[in-house]
């Protein structure tokens, strides 16, 4: 976190357009402005998953997919997950706003040393009550969790395949693949 005392939104928006702060990433949750920094092991593992659910989603003429850039707003915060993907059933239109007022159908977290359990418990439950499936990968123990609304979290370990479920039926990928070094 950069910030010891609360923020608005407002505030949120007029630091990360200042000059200095034009190349960074920032997330807004719960009032705090928060870095978005990662590191090689976690975008290099991230940059897999999200890879191989852009080449889906295309080669399905399904939706967007965003990267480690796009940013959505989430029960009025604003978060930029590893990859995301919206369907065009729920935005025909491209959006180019910098935090897409819509919540992503599909939000992709590769956990970094820099993230808190109470950060991500925070941002998982906001997505969930948006209705987003959110795939969270850990590198270090090798484990996804599959959140997904109104469902118990399903954990997935090396060993295991990850599915798409109804958010991007016939999408397989084996958990293995993503976290091969």
């Amino acid at each position: 976190m950069l910030n010891m005392q609360p923020v608005n939104k407002e505030q949120f928006y007029e630091f990360v357009m200042r000059p200095e702060n034009r190349d960074r990433n920032f997330e807004y949750i719960a009032g705090e402005i928060v870095e978005v920094v990662s590191n090689g092991k976690s975008s290099r593992e991230g940059n897999r998953l999200v890879a191989r659910v852009t080449v889906y989603v295309e080669d399905n003429d399904l939706g967007r997919c965003t990267g480690a850039d796009g940013g959505y707003v989430i029960a009025g915060e604003d978060y930029i997950p590893d990859g995301a993907f919206i369907s065009y059933a729920r935005q025909p239109e491209e959006n180019n706003e910098a935090y897409n007022p819509l919540a992503p159908d599909l939000a992709i977290e590769m956990l970094s040393p820099g993230n808190t359990k109470d950060e991500m418990t925070h941002k998982i439950g906001n997505y969930m009550a948006a209705g987003t499936v959110v795939w969270v990968g850990n590198p270090e123990t090798q484990i996804i969790d599959v959140h997904i609304p109104g469902q118990p979290v399903k954990r997935l370990r090396v060993g295991d395949v990850l599915e798409g479920g109804d958010v991007l039926p016939g999408f397989k990928m084996a958990v293995a693949a993503i976290f091969k070094d």
